[in-house]
Order: structure tokens, then C-alpha cells, then sequence
């Protein structure tokens, strides 16, 4: 196997492990997380009926688009992504790392979402 395989097969594997125990619902709904190597993606997902709630991106407009693949702007999409969450009643949520190692721009956005009012 070659190396950009077994990264994702083995993100694939931690994925599974997590998905067994993190369910979202309407109450508590799932805040997943992407990352990819120039962007990273969050969103609020209700489980339940398969709709998400809120979402927030480096992709989207009024984030500077050099700063998309940094810790800053992972942060910024926590803190707007938990703005949103709190718009649609949302103040509690079961955080959904998706198979990425809790560090650097999965764990900025984590920050992010608390320091804008999201419980988890």
C-alpha cells in the first residue's frame, strides 16, 4: 500500500471506532469535522433525521483565502460555526473529530466552537 492509502485507510479505521459511539440528535446534535490539506470544514449534523444544522468553511467568502489551511482561520470557522449553531437554538453538541487526530487545526476549530458558546 502505498503511503496516501494507508493515511486514509487508517483514518478510515478511526472513523469507524468513533462513529460505534458518537451518535447525534436533536437535543445534542454532532459537530463533524474535515479537513483536507487546504481547507477545513464544520458542521452540526443532526443524526436523527439527517439534516445539518449549521455549517462553516475556509471555503466561504469574508475568510481570507491564503489563510485557509492555518490553525487562525480553523479557529475563526469554529467561532462562526458556533455563532450559527446558537442562532438555530443549538448550545450543546457531541464533538465528531472524524478520524483526525485531536491536534492543530481539528483542535483549533474545537477551541473556536467553545470560545463561541458551544458546550461539549
Amino acid at each position: 500500500m502505498d503511503r496516501i492509502k494507508l493515511r486514509k485507510h487508517s483514518r478510515d479505521r478511526r472513523r469507524r471506532g468513533l462513529q460505534r459511539r458518537i451518535r447525534g440528535s436533536a437535543a445534542r446534535p454532532r459537530l463533524a469535522v474535515f479537513r483536507s490539506s487546504k481547507h477545513i470544514y464544520a458542521q452540526v449534523v443532526d443524526d436523527l433525521t439527517g439534516r445539518t444544522i449549521a455549517a462553516a468553511s475556509t471555503v466561504e467568502k469574508g475568510l481570507d483565502r491564503a489563510a485557509g489551511g492555518n490553525v487562525s482561520a480553523a479557529s475563526e470557522v469554529g467561532r462562526r460555526l458556533a455563532d450559527r449553531a446558537k442562532e438555530a437554538g443549538i448550545s450543546a453538541v457531541v464533538f465528531d473529530r472524524g478520524g483526525f487526530l485531536y491536534h492543530g487545526r481539528v483542535k483549533a476549530v474545537a477551541e473556536g466552537a467553545r470560545e463561541g458558546g458551544l458546550q461539549f
